[in-house]
């Protein structure tokens, strides 16, 4: 079983390069953001337990988001692993996951993580942003999610850099070559 955790930051091109990764690994990818639209339009019991949060407008606990991302690892497709794309986010998170795939008999294989200079994120948000008719963001609202995701990432790096599972991947290289890149390191993970 691969378990594989992509990690990137906003404008890394992550997602993008995570289903490249779900079509040449034929592996399964688990996206949070994805967990929550499906519970939540699906109204499933995590979906309204989470609902109750957000409509307070707080954070989702650690534990629900755990639970989501155990429903979807308990499914069929995911029995020869998966590509977790925006999970864990923190080391609560992060020794969950670690206790859930103890559980089914799996653990991490690698943690490829795609790094951009922070400049360029900046100017291809600010591109996305335009496209999308986002007037939210701005230089100084994307930096500020850049500080803050670096802040909360960093121990995750540390986290999966002791256990000799970080690699580091250049994401201002095509986008062939950056999935070249992650296919070859996810191949040679045991």
């Amino acid at each position: 079983m691969k378990y594989v955790i992509l990690m990137g930051a906003p404008g890394a091109g992550k997602g993008t390069q995570a289903k490249l990764l779900q079509s040449a690994l034929g592996l399964p990818q688990i996206s949070t953001g994805d967990l929550f639209r499906y519970n939540l339009k699906n109204q499933t019991d995590l979906g309204k337990l989470a609902n109750t949060y957000m409509d307070k407008g707080q954070l989702v606990p650690d534990e629900v988001t755990v639970a989501m991302v155990k429903d979807r690892l308990s499914q069929t497709d995911c029995k020869n692993g998966a590509i977790l794309d925006g999970f864990p986010r923190n080391l609560v998170q992060a020794v969950a996951l670690d206790n859930l795939l103890a559980e089914i008999g799996g653990r991490i294989s690698v943690v490829p993580s795609i790094h951009v200079n922070q400049d360029v994120l900046v100017e291809r948000l600010l591109k996305r942003a335009e496209i999308e008719g986002r007037a939210d963001d701005n230089e100084g609202t994307i930096r500020t999610r850049m500080d803050i995701y670096e802040a909360q990432t960093k121990p995750l790096m540390d986290y999966y850099q002791e256990r000799g599972l970080f690699v580091e991947v250049n994401g201002q290289q095509p986008v062939e070559q950056v999935q070249q890149e992650l296919i070859k390191v996810v191949q040679q993970a045991e």
